[in-house]
């Protein structure tokens, strides 16, 4: 791989990466560029932003899921003809699994060989912006840190900011975005309001794109990126494709939203057709379908208009009780409950293929990463598969299944969760189906039986 690319990092959550990175994909966009965008870990909104932009999906580069060699070759493959590789970086730089820096923004960017320019809140700071500056560079000899972009600072304090950084530091500074509440993006549980809530998106992103050409210094970024050395990348092996092109629904609309790029991409490459559908505002699954994937999103703030599409829920339910192949994570899970809780507390009934009730906790439950190893034989493997995961949720159900043992990384601790049998995966757990390459072959061959199955009985 030669493509420039470029890593933003900041010392914390909230310090503007999101920000800056939807400012200079705007901005590359507009000059007639052609760049790609990947987010570190394993959050799915901050790409929809990206995607917003750039006209194509952003992909999640994520070293727990996919290990230095998959996460290399994804980089790679999306890359070919690109411009620039923009990769916006996860909480504070070193933040990575517990208190290391495993699967970190820090840890990515050494294992993709690539410069990282640090977001840095100059709010509240003067010379000791240059202090976060020097520590965050040294705290580790290879920190890779070779630029700093100032948010939120006056253009009257600007000059001195950067003449004191680059002073005490040697690190360049590649300048600063004002604060600007106008362009400023809401949040919500889980992390930012979805791109497709923003008001005024369109708007907020060109004055964002007008300001970053003004104050930032994209040549000099540019430049940068194109320092980055070549970088091998070995290819990532696949099991065979099924034949028949069998047809699996992926619920797609404003409550279903969470999927990899990457993870529907692979079900393709082994024979996949994948059909979208909305459980908002289908009135039923789309015709000739073999399989169903139910991904995450916010269904608890559309669970009225979700209730209200009975037949959907009627034709969703008796598809996966009559053994429908189907993968359903974590508010794919919350659909397929009896009940599901509104923001305000009122419950209203879902699909009703399990008995749980769910509702809000009012707190983040079994936040982060986890390996999940099947009990049962089932849909994604037989006893005694192990799966990198993810859970991040504040709804929770009194039915959450136990069909895999899930454990912590670094950690003690670990829970029973999901349901799992030859023909259904649903719990809260996510995954990527490119950590889980196996697992998706067998959900795809799991559909292409179904489709042998319903060709038989035509």
């Amino acid at each position: 791989m030669s493509a420039p690319r470029l890593l933003l990092c900041a010392p914390a959550s909230g310090g503007g990466k999101t920000t800056l990175t939807c400012a200079i994909l705007q901005v590359l966009v507009n000059r007639g560029a052609n760049p790609v965008a990947f987010k570190c870990g394993p959050d799915y909104i901050d790409p929809m932003f990206h995607s917003e932009i750039i006209g194509a999906k952003s992909r999640n580069l994520d070293l727990f899921f996919l290990g230095a060699d998959t996460t290399r070759y994804l980089l790679e493959e999306n890359s070919r003809d690109s411009s620039l590789a923009l990769i916006e970086g996860v909480m504070g730089y070193y933040d990575g699994i517990g208190l290391s820096a495993e699967a970190s923004a820090y840890d990515l960017a050494r294992a993709t060989r690539t410069p990282a320019v640090l977001v840095l809140d100059g709010r509240g700071r003067a010379l000791t912006a240059a202090a976060v500056v020097k520590g965050m560079k040294d705290f580790r000899p290879d920190s890779g840190i070779a630029g700093v972009i100032l948010n939120r600072v006056s253009p009257m304090l600007y000059p001195r900011l950067r003449e004191a950084i680059e002073r005490e530091t040697g690190v360049k500074v590649y300048g600063f975005l004002p604060n600007r509440p106008d362009c400023a993006l809401e949040s919500r549980h889980l992390g930012l309001v979805t791109a497709a809530e923003v008001a005024g998106l369109k708007e907020k992103l060109s004055a964002l794109a007008a300001q970053t050409e003004e104050t930032v210094d994209i040549d000099g970024l540019l430049a940068l990126a194109a320092s980055a050395p070549e970088l091998a990348a070995k290819p990532m092996a696949l099991p065979e494709p099924v034949e028949g092109r069998p047809r699996i629904a992926v619920a797609r609309d404003k409550a279903f939203c969470f999927y990899y790029a990457d993870g529907l991409a692979l079900l393709e490459k082994l024979g996949a057709e994948l059909v979208e559908f909305s459980p908002l505002a289908d009135e039923g699954l789309p015709e000739g379908i073999c399989g169903l994937y139910l991904g995450g999103g916010y269904p608890e703030l559309y669970a009225e208009a979700l209730a209200d599409n009975r037949p959907m829920r009627e034709e969703v339910r008796a598809a996966v009780l009559g053994g429908l192949p189907t993968v359903a994570e974590c508010g794919g899970f919350l659909y397929l409950n009896q009940t599901l809780a509104d923001g305000e507390g009122r419950e209203w009934p879902m699909a009703g293929v399990f008995p749980g009730r769910a509702a809000n906790t009012g707190k983040l439950g079994r936040f982060g990463y986890i390996t999940l190893t099947a009990k049962t034989d089932g849909l994604l493997g037989p006893a005694g598969t192990k799966i990198p995961a993810h859970e991040f949720h504040y709804w929770d159900t009194d039915a959450p299944g136990s069909a895999f043992r899930a454990e912590k990384p670094q950690s003690t601790r670990g829970w029973d969760c999901a349901y799992h049998t030859p023909t259904l995966y649903a719990g809260f757990p996510h995954f990527h189906f490119c950590a889980a390459r196996s697992a998706a072959q067998r959900f795809v061959a799991a559909a292409r039986r179904c489709q042998n199955n319903q060709e038989a009985l035509s």
